[in-house]
């Protein structure tokens, strides 16, 4: 973990003892401890932070911001009592994502300095919940193809001496195996992004070269349709997070649009920044979302469509997947469509703070 000071104070009798009492008496244990900390001096500063408080977005011109915090900082001070508590942060402005994180606020030796301890527990009860419901869905969503490929095998068998009926039953089986190939990628990708907390050690992300990135690997999809990708960036835009993960997203939104967009037609991207959020669109001319689907369009395995599906390649997971990466970064997806009319996919993220941005720039 990197630990990092704020920047150093005018020397006086006093701060020589708010930093001898700091260095000599916390330091080594605050560095031990497996939690993310913070020091309060007297006057409610901020002399002191670990590098993962910037996760939570609690600390602004040295003060810290959330209400609740301060209050236990304060009952600190008046009472020398320690005060445990749980809080829950929202990942970001805006989104469903939340950290559930629990507080240790005490006193720190004897120059009025407040301890904050904050240990995330959130990665763990959301694991263990997605685990469980991951683990159901999988094994009904495995048993389709494999016993597809299990009937298929048997009817080449029984058609040995027909060679054009082992020629179809093939085929169909190469199509089977694609699809079980790629809805296992899909698990895999999805079990890494359960995994990982991307704001942990997000880098700063320039979303209109990973936009162009996942266009780039979507272009020999649409030409082969003949369907032209438009892309349009009104505002230049960073955020913080995991680009690998943003990437996925994008393309994941980009393939659906063309997916389901009949041939010769396009698929426009646009990017804008609207009061501090950054807005990825990505609309089609396809064939639209019946009303009674759009609130389940996000769930895993869930397809408005399963013939058509089938046909496509679609696992059931590109949008859960979306969903989920806009959760971990702070953010959101919602989704307007009209049968007939097309759809269009917004991802939503929280731009990256200035403060944040030097930090992560200072570390490279």
């Amino acid at each position: 973990m990197i630990w990092r000071f704020k920047e150093k104070q005018p020397t006086t009798s006093a701060n020589l003892k708010v930093e001898s009492d700091l260095s000599t008496q916390s330091f080594d244990l605050l560095r031990a401890i497996d939690a993310e900390s913070i020091v309060v001096a007297p006057g409610d500063k901020v002399i002191y932070y670990s590098n993962g408080i910037n996760t939570f977005n609690l600390i602004k011109d040295e003060r810290i911001q959330n209400k609740e915090l301060n209050n236990l900082v304060r009952a600190v001070r008046r009472s020398g009592i320690q005060q445990d508590a749980t809080m829950e942060l929202p990942r970001g402005p805006i989104g469903g994502g939340t950290h559930d994180l629990l507080v240790r606020v005490t006193s720190m030796g004897d120059a009025g300095l407040i301890a904050v301890l904050i240990f995330d527990d959130s990665e763990m009860r959301r694991l263990d919940s997605i685990r469980r419901d991951f683990v159901a869905n999988i094994s009904h969503e495995l048993k389709t193809p494999i016993g597809a490929l299990s009937i298929l095998s048997e009817a080449v068998l029984e058609a040995s001496n027909d060679p054009e009926a082992i020629s179809k039953f093939a085929s169909r089986m190469q199509a089977e195996s694609k699809r079980l190939s790629d809805l296992v990628q899909e698990i895999i990708n999805l079990s890494r992004l359960q995994d990982d907390d991307p704001l942990k050690n997000g880098k700063i992300i320039n979303l209109s070269e990973v936009i162009n990135d996942a266009i780039d690997q979507s272009r020999l999809n649409a030409e082969k349709r003949k369907i032209t990708i438009f892309f349009e960036a009104l505002d230049d835009a960073q955020v913080l997070g995991d680009k690998s993960q943003v990437g996925m997203a994008i393309n994941n939104l980009i393939e659906n649009a063309i997916n389901y967009s009949p041939d010769s037609t396009r698929v426009t991207v646009t990017l804008k920044v609207n009061d501090q959020i950054a807005e990825i669109a990505v609309s089609d001319q396809g064939i639209g979302i019946p009303e009674k689907d759009l609130e389940r369009i996000f769930e895993r395995f869930y397809r408005v469509d399963p013939a058509r599906s089938r046909l496509t390649g679609g696992t059931g997971l590109g949008l859960s997947i979306v969903k989920h990466i806009a959760n971990n970064h702070g953010g959101d997806v919602s989704l307007w469509s009209v049968e007939g009319a097309g759809s269009t996919f917004t991802l939503r993220f929280p731009l990256a703070t200035q403060e944040v941005s030097e930090k992560i720039s200072s570390q490279e």
